[in-house]
């Protein structure tokens, strides 16, 4: 298990285009991805639990990757997030 914590910078927070675009690049993997946040364990392979997890600008999130590709998952989603998740 491998994990990061990231602040959101998109000024809209975890809204429907960066939740869709970020359970999209969680499907690719193997491993489970999740965000720790506000005390819950949210899917990032799950748009909907994204969608209602109510992330905003400023929130600090742990990001969790456990499994066979762990490593990579790490790497590509906390730089996507951190790059401000295409917005």
């Amino acid at each position: 298990m491998v994990s990061k914590e990231i602040t959101i910078k998109n000024e809209q927070g975890m809204h429907m285009r960066p939740a869709s675009l970020l359970s999209q690049m969680a499907a690719k993997y193997e491993s489970s991805v999740k965000i720790m946040f506000s005390g819950k364990e949210i899917d990032c392979k799950s748009l909907m639990f994204l969608m209602a997890a109510g992330i905003k600008c400023g929130s600090e999130i742990e990001l969790v990757c456990d499994g066979a590709d762990e490593a990579a998952a790490l790497a590509e989603i906390a730089a996507f997030i951190e790059a401000g998740m295409g917005d």
